[in-house]
């Protein structure tokens, strides 16, 4: 989980935001980032250049609240089981509704965003079942959801950028890839691997 490991780095931008919101409680927090996801994921399924940019908008705001309500649980010591539980279980649907939007446009490869979807979800699964069986909540592997988010946006803004000037595209016009394709393969390919990661790791320490 490459930028899990670097989110120290965004404290200075956090710790002040997660204070002015503060009088929010976590939980309301937790279901604003949903219906971000939500509305990026119909931005998908919309498609075109301002479905795109307000599907790149979207997911950035769910990246930033789904960063805050953890921040401000803890600062107002309002942390607690139900609010883990919900915030977890919000991602997933979140996800769900980002890629499912995805594959619904008509545009992209469904079956690589199929595949997406079963490592996000394998990921996630292979996490806390980890815990279920007493080896611990695993959270490591090479690709967590703060990746999956910046790989979307990151290749969203690229498909913007590009499908003005006929750049939308790598590959022939028979076969070819949209650059949220690309992104997709990334995240499938990473999505997966992380899941194997977990589950070898619970393997190996459960007696």
């Amino acid at each position: 989980m490459v930028l899990d490991s670097h989110r120290d780095k965004a404290e200075w931008f956090l710790d002040p935001l997660a204070t002015r919101m503060k009088h929010i409680h976590p939980n309301t927090i937790s279901w604003i980032a949903f219906l971000c996801a939500v509305f990026a994921g119909v931005n998908f399924w919309i498609g075109g250049f301002w479905g795109l940019l307000f599907a790149f908008f979207f997911i950035a705001l769910n990246a930033l609240f789904d960063a805050l309500d953890g921040k401000i649980a803890k600062m107002t010591g309002k942390a607690s089981k139900k609010g883990d539980f919900l915030d977890h279980v919000l991602d997933r649907y979140a996800d769900i509704f980002i890629v499912g939007g995805i594959i619904l446009s008509g545009v992209h490869n469904s079956v690589i965003g199929l595949v997406a979807l079963v490592g996000i979800l394998m990921t996630s699964y292979l996490g806390t079942q980890a815990m279920a069986v007493g080896a611990g909540r695993d959270y490591g592997g090479i690709m967590g959801r703060a990746d999956r988010l910046v790989i979307l946006m990151l290749f969203t803004l690229i498909q913007l950028i590009g499908s003005p000037f006929g750049f939308w595209m790598v590959g022939t016009s028979e076969y070819y890839l949209t650059w949220i394709d690309i992104a997709m393969v990334i995240i499938a390919i990473g999505g997966n691997i992380t899941a194997v990661q977990r589950a070898v790791r619970a393997w190996k320490k459960i007696p």
